[in-house]
């Protein structure tokens, strides 16, 4: 079964809208697509109904970006309720924060001499949650940068002149965030993320699964964290972080292989922890 469970729209940093994703993820022949647009859960209903047309299997989901001691750590959720409880309000919260540290970023390019009004990171953006993405766009629009990499190399990666540190979640409240809304919390790319120590602090925070394959992840890093996965008894998912067929940053659509059972082994970690035999 070809799934991929890690992809983005443009409900926020993707460049394709929920039912573009979907029609690519059917012509990739993907037959289950985990839907993780960052901080925000707007793309999902229109990505359902896009699944149930093109019968491709939705697996709702969320990337909940957090930072630890100067770290960012990212948290996937996976069968999240995310009409009911309080989820929607901190989401909101979250965005929020967004968008101030954006104009903050903004000020810093026009200091720097680049003019990114915020009408065109808004265009870009399509009106969703603003992302540094979305100003690199604008930069590279503006003819001031050639691509999103060297965007993000020159000025908005962490330590460059135009980077602007972010309020948000710790990665225990965005596993308890996803906890309460019945989703299974997973660690998203650890080999990005290259904190090991903390996995036993958030295994013990309610932890369920580690993203063992990941487009970036070596194959001597794959399997350290399949090993880690099995030793502290984490569901192990994987996905592309698929962020559009011009995004030159992420992977490419259903292309990542990985063991049959993945998606079933997610499935059960999530009926464990609900008490619900079927999502």
């Amino acid at each position: 079964m070809n799934i991929d469970l890690h992809t983005h729209t443009t409900a926020s940093d993707g460049t394709l809208t929920p039912q573009e994703l979907v029609e690519e993820a059917k012509r990739q022949g993907v037959e289950a697509l985990g839907i993780t647009d960052h901080d925000t859960t707007e793309g999902l209903e229109k990505a359902q109904e896009a699944g149930e047309r093109y019968d491709v299997e939705i697996i709702p989901g969320i990337e909940v970006n957090t930072d630890l001691d100067g770290t960012e750590v990212h948290l996937l959720g996976y069968f999240l309720d995310y009409q009911g409880g309080d989820i929607q309000e901190t989401l909101q919260g979250i965005r929020n924060e967004r968008l101030v540290r954006a104009w903050k970023i903004m000020e810093r390019l026009k200091a720097l001499g680049m003019e990114v009004s915020e009408s065109s990171v808004m265009d870009v953006a399509q009106g969703q949650s603003v992302c540094r993405p979305h100003i690199a766009r604008a930069l590279v629009e503006g003819g001031y940068c050639v691509s999103v990499k060297e965007a993000f190399d020159k000025y908005l990666k962490k330590g460059r002149k135009a980077y602007v540190p972010r309020n948000s979640l710790t990665p225990e409240e965005a596993i308890q965030l996803i906890g309460r809304s019945g989703g299974v919390p997973v660690l998203a790319h650890p080999g990005l993320v290259r904190r090991d120590e903390l996995i036993p602090s958030l295994v013990d925070s309610g932890l369920q699964g580690l993203e063992v394959y990941y487009g970036r992840h070596t194959p001597e890093v794959t399997q350290h964290y399949f090993e880690m996965a099995a030793h502290y008894g984490l569901v192990q998912t994987g996905g592309s972080d698929f962020h559009g067929p011009t995004d030159g940053l992420h992977g490419s659509l259903g292309k990542l292989e990985m063991p049959e059972g993945i998606l079933a082994d997610l499935k059960d970690s999530w009926s464990k922890l609900t008490g619900k035999k079927e999502v």
